[in-house]
C-alpha cells in the first residue's frame, strides 16, 4: 500500500480516463446473466432505473433545498454581524449622547450662576464698561458653543434613531432567514428520508444492480463528453493559488457528505469547493448557486485545475475540475468525496474563483 491521497488521485484519474474505452460507441451496457436462486424475484431492470431515475430526482431536489439552507445560513451570519455592529454602535453613541448632556447641564448652571443678566443690562449697569465688553464677547462665544452643543445633541439622538431602526429592520430579516433555514431543512430531511426509504425496500441483489446502473449511467455520460473532443482542447495549467485549491480537495478524499456541511470531517457540494479555495487565500460564495452567479465564467476548452464546473440547469451542484477530465467533488447523502467523470452529470458552465 503506502500510497500518498496524491498517488491515489493519479490512480483515479487514470481509471477515469481509461474507462473511457470501456464506454465507447458500440459496447453494451448489461446486467449479469441470472443465477437460480430461491430468493425473491429480481426487480426488472426497466424497475430499477426507474428507481435510479426517481432517485437522482429526490436526491437533486434535496441538494436544491441544500443549497437554500446554505444561503439562509451565510445570510444569517452577516445579519448578525450586522446586528451585533449597530449596537456597538448604539453603545458609543449614548454614551457621547450622555457627554453632551452633561455639557449641556454645565452651561445651564453657568448660566444660572451669572444670572442670565442679557450683556446690554450688563454694559449699562456697570461701572467698568470695558471688562463688560470684554465679557460680552465670551458671552457671545458660549452662545455660539451652545447652539453647537444644542445641534449636536439633536444630530447624536437622530442618529441613535436610525441605528435603532436599521437594528429593527436587521431583526426581521434575521427571523426571515431563520424561517427560510427551517423550511429548507425540513425539506432536506424529507427528500433524504424518502430516498433512504425507497433504497430500504431494494434487495440486496437489488442494490447491487442499482449501483451498477448508476455507474453506467455515470459512464455513458462521461463517454458521451469525452466523445466530442473536448478534452484535446483543455491544457490549461493550475495557477498556484489553484494547485492550493487541488491539494485541498484532494486531502479530502473518502470524508463523508453530510448536507450543510463545510468540513472538516464532512463536506456538501459547495461546502468541499468554498472550503477548498478558503485554503488557498481566495474566499468565494458559500454555495453553487452564487458561486455560479459572483465568480468569473470561463470556456470549458480554457478551463484549468482548480477551476469549479457547476452543473444541472439550477446551479445546485458543483465539483473542482482536477485536471485529465476528472472532478473531485461530494456527491449526495450517503456518498463520499470522491474523484468521478467532469462530463458525468449536465454542465451547466465553469467558473474561476482566481480569475
Amino acid at each position: 500500500m503506502g500510497w500518498g491521497k496524491r498517488s491515489i488521485l493519479s490512480a483515479a484519474v487514470t481509471v477515469v480516463c481509461a474507462v473511457t474505452v470501456l464506454g465507447a460507441p458500440g459496447t453494451a451496457f448489461a446486467d449479469p446473466a441470472p443465477t437460480p436462486s430461491a430468493s425473491p424475484t429480481p426487480r426488472p431492470s426497466k424497475d430499477l432505473e426507474q428507481v435510479r431515475e426517481k432517485l437522482d430526482k429526490l436526491y437533486h431536489d434535496a441538494a436544491v433545498a441544500t443549497d437554500a439552507y446554505n444561503a439562509a445560513e451565510e445570510k444569517t451570519k452577516q445579519q448578525s454581524a450586522a446586528i451585533v455592529a449597530l449596537a456597538k454602535k448604539i453603545d458609543q453613541g449614548q454614551q457621547r449622547l450622555a457627554g453632551l448632556r452633561n455639557q449641556a447641564g454645565a452651561a445651564a448652571r453657568e448660566q444660572y450662576r451669572t444670572g442670565g443678566v442679557p450683556p446690554t443690562a450688563q454694559f449699562l449697569l456697570s461701572d467698568d464698561p470695558g471688562q463688560v465688553l470684554d465679557g460680552a464677547g465670551l458671552v457671545l462665544q458660549g452662545q455660539r458653543a451652545t447652539t453647537s452643543l444644542i445641534g449636536e445633541l439633536a444630530d447624536t439622538q437622530k442618529q441613535l434613531q436610525d441605528y435603532a431602526d436599521e437594528a429593527a429592520e436587521q431583526w426581521k430579516k434575521l427571523d426571515a432567514e431563520r424561517k427560510a433555514k427551517a423550511a429548507a431543512k425540513k425539506k432536506i430531511q424529507q427528500q433524504i428520508s424518502a430516498a433512504e426509504k425507497l433504497e430500504s425496500e431494494l434487495e440486496k441483489k437489488d442494490k447491487e444492480r442499482l449501483a451498477r446502473l448508476e455507474e453506467q449511467a455515470a459512464l455513458a455520460a462521461q463517454t458521451k463528453w469525452l466523445d466530442t473532443g473536448i478534452l484535446k482542447k483543455v491544457h490549461g495549467a493550475a495557477s498556484a493559488q489553484g494547485e492550493k485549491a487541488v491539494t485541498f480537495a484532494t486531502d479530502q478524499l473518502g470524508k463523508p457528505y453530510v448536507w450543510g456541511a463545510e468540513g472538516p470531517e464532512s463536506y456538501d457540494c459547495s461546502g468541499l469547493t468554498s472550503q477548498a479555495w478558503a485554503a488557498a487565500g481566495h474566499p468565494i460564495p458559500r454555495t453553487s448557486q452564487e458561486q455560479w452567479k459572483q465568480l468569473k465564467h470561463v470556456d470549458i476548452k480554457d478551463m484549468r485545475p482548480g477551476d469549479l464546473i457547476i452543473y444541472f440547469d439550477d446551479a445546485s451542484h458543483v465539483a473542482m475540475y482536477v485536471g485529465d477530465g476528472a472532478i473531485i467533488h461530494a456527491p449526495r447523502p450517503g456518498r463520499t468525496v470522491t474523484v468521478a467523470g467532469a462530463g458525468s452529470m449536465p454542465i451547466l458552465g465553469v467558473v474561476r474563483p482566481d480569475a
